[in-house]
């Protein structure tokens, strides 16, 4: 057990808190606490979680976590953000399936080039059925043209009642849909990333009238969510399917850190936020919200 491991077992112990209240209060897994007191840091993630684990337990227990880190900076490892897990992106996977793929046109084509006889000589056949069925009709109707002038000479009759009537009834519509008011369009939301530097983004929002932040994960990540002052809303783990909603409405800007991006959903008054820095390339990002006077 190293030193930083008995203190903070000593401070659990003195508060009477078993390892199981400690996990409930940090939603840190058992097995990592036990590996803090053991200092067995090899079982954790990487080493930017072994910083952020000891942060939550210290805390939890009421001792100073900055303090500790200076106190036994030899015992802890120092976060780099190299070290951080990286899942897999199927890239690899992605490009198999194009090599297998590649051969597939290949067969088609040839398939193709089987039936195509037989399709000739069924669209020939087609052609020559709808050739005939074209001709017998105006052979049948030449002889019979009495009967063609009988109706060129009715349809003007029929068709002057028709002519009378349309206007009356097109003209009342028109005279609605001039007397109604134009309504002018709402103004939309717009969320978009104006720096970048390092892994951190600044976005600025637009054509809002409140600030809501949801931050939603699909697997395994940490998060602390801070605005403007410097007030925390939340710092720790989220497991899949988890989210943080915390409306922020008036500060000046909203920061949210992030562990791992890939498995990080960020939403700003339900429209999501799209990543200006590739998630697969840098899973921690820093990301600054600063909404825009009206």
């Amino acid at each position: 057990m190293t030193e930083l491991g008995r203190r903070l077992k000593e401070a659990r112990e003195a508060k009477g808190m078993s390892l199981s209240d400690v996990q409930e209060t940090t939603k840190i897994q058992k097995r990592y606490l036990e590996g803090i007191e053991e200092g067995t840091y090899d079982i954790m993630p990487g080493k930017f979680y072994v910083r952020a684990f000891i942060k939550q337990y210290a805390e939890a227990v009421g001792l100073n976590a900055e303090q500790l880190f200076e106190e036994f900076k030899s015992e802890v490892p120092s976060s780099n953000e190299d070290e951080v897990p990286l899942r897999p992106t199927g890239a690899a996977l992605s490009e198999q399936k194009t090599r297998v793929d590649a051969s597939k046109p290949v067969r088609e084509s040839s398939k193709w080039l089987d039936y195509l006889p037989k399709l000739l000589v069924g669209a020939f056949i087609i052609g020559a059925i709808a050739l005939v069925y074209v001709l017998i009709p105006k052979s049948g109707s030449e002889s019979d043209p009495a009967v063609e002038e009988e109706v060129q000479v009715e349809e003007p009759q029929t068709e002057k009642p028709a002519v009378e009537e349309t206007p009356a009834t097109e003209e009342k519509p028109a005279e609605e849909e001039q007397a109604e008011p134009a309504k002018p369009a709402a103004p939309a939301q717009t969320l978009s990333a104006v720096s970048t530097s390092g892994r951190q983004t600044v976005y600025e929002l637009s054509g809002a009238d409140k600030l809501e932040i949801a931050v939603a994960s699909k697997g395994e990540t940490w998060i602390e969510i801070t605005d403007g002052s410097g007030k925390s809303y939340f710092s720790g783990m989220l497991a899949k399917g988890q989210t943080q909603t915390h409306n922020m409405t008036g500060q000046k800007e909203a920061k949210i850190k992030v562990g791992f991006a890939p498995d990080t959903v960020i939403t700003v008054n339900g429209q999501a936020l799209a990543y200006k820095l590739p998630a697969d390339s840098q899973v921690l990002q820093d990301i600054i919200i600063r909404p825009k006077a009206q």
